[in-house]
């Protein structure tokens, strides 16, 4: 996607939006919290609470030879009906593919039972008639998550198994246009990030045999599907990656943890400049999820004078085509938490929250 299709359809001007789940089990709390702190872009909300909204459940659900069970989920490509119910899936893919209206009603949307937040923030911006708001956020989980968490009985990764694989690949491609057309209906731009906690691993003992050039293939294609489907699509890393190939990804929003990995990201400057240089969009994940001290010593103030440090080591240079400052970063800068807040205490992400907001602002206030 170019710079003039990106910046026409959405500009991010420092913006706050959040990564996925929240602490709590009640949507009419969880919007609220959403609105009271990122109104500009409101995501839905992942409830960690429902087991069918955990990473590997929400977005298998429809894909033959995946089991679930009370305590796991994996696959098994040994029944009798396997081969039959694949030949089937396989078939819908491609009238979806043909006919894109075919969507809501097949395998490859998402049931309101795993993602109840998803529907109800479509209901809700509906309902407002999208006032107010720059864009909608939605999440889905990525295909190398997904692959390496998911297992036979033998302990054998779904990646390394190419018919699940494809099939993975291909259904995710489409749950994630369903996603954008869905969110599409409210008339504003829509944000898809393509959450991928599992590249982390990449260059580990584990992963020593996975091919970057066949996993770039399977994150390109989906990708291409949402943008198809008219969505700015992102990639979510919580740690540390290879972010020279995700940058040569077609990826339109790079996001990631700022507040512990920036120096692994700006070590490969020729690589963010390019991104950048191409209308890619930064979702700096400046505010700290991962330590509860971290948390509780940072203010919105502390959090200026880091982000301003960290652009400094951008600002003044570039690939050649003229340099960059803070402002000119921060229109291609989006601000969020460096993960999700699932996992922490209701006050902390409260907190978390409201260091994004408040960053958000004395950023925009500062320099736009």
């Amino acid at each position: 996607m170019t710079q003039d299709n990106i910046s026409s359809r959405f500009q991010a001007n420092g913006l706050a939006t959040l990564i996925g789940s929240l602490p709590v089990t009640d949507l009419t709390e969880a919007f609220a919290l959403i609105f009271a702190h990122t109104p500009d872009i409101p995501l839905w909300p992942q409830m960690p609470s429902n087991p069918k909204e955990g990473m590997l459940s929400q977005f298998s659900e429809g894909m033959p030879g995946i089991v679930e069970e009370a305590d796991r989920t994996y696959f098994d490509i040994q029944t009798e009906t396997f081969a039959e119910e694949m030949l089937h899936y396989f078939e819908q893919y491609l009238a979806a593919v043909e006919d894109p209206a075919l969507l809501p009603d097949s395998p490859f949307a998402v049931s309101r039972e795993r993602a109840q937040g998803l529907f109800a923030l479509q209901e809700a911006i509906a309902a407002a008639d999208g006032k107010n708001v720059a864009a909608v956020k939605g999440q889905m989980t990525g295909p190398f998550t997904l692959l390496t968490g998911l297992h036979d009985r033998e302990g054998r990764a779904a990646y390394y198994e190419p018919t699940i694989r494809e099939m993975v690949v291909k259904g995710l491609s489409l749950k994630g246009a369903w996603q954008v057309k869905l969110l599409a209906q409210v008339q504003v731009p829509v944000i898809l990030f393509i959450d991928e906690p599992a590249l982390a691993g990449l260059g580990s003992s584990a992963f020593l045999t996975v091919s970057l050039d066949e996993l770039g293939e399977d994150l390109n294609e989906i990708i291409g599907a949402a943008q198809a489907a008219g969505g700015l699509v992102g990639v979510h890393v919580c740690a540390n990656t290879d972010w020279e190939f995700l940058l040569s990804t077609q990826l339109d929003i790079v996001s990631f943890d700022a507040y512990g990995f920036f120096d692994k990201l700006v070590a490969c400057k020729e690589a963010l400049f390019s991104f950048l240089e191409r209308g890619g969009i930064v979702a700096w994940g400046i505010v700290p999820t991962s330590e509860k001290e971290y948390i509780e010593q940072e203010t919105a103030e502390s959090l200026l004078a880091r982000w301003e440090s960290q652009a400094e080591q951008l600002v003044g240079s570039g690939n050649g085509n003229g340099s960059w400052d803070y402002q000119s970063l921060l229109r291609q800068t989006l601000i969020t938490p460096s993960c999700g807040t699932g996992s922490l205490s209701l006050p902390h992400a409260q907190k978390v929250l409201a260091l994004t907001r408040d960053l958000s602002k004395l950023l925009r206030d500062k320099y736009l």
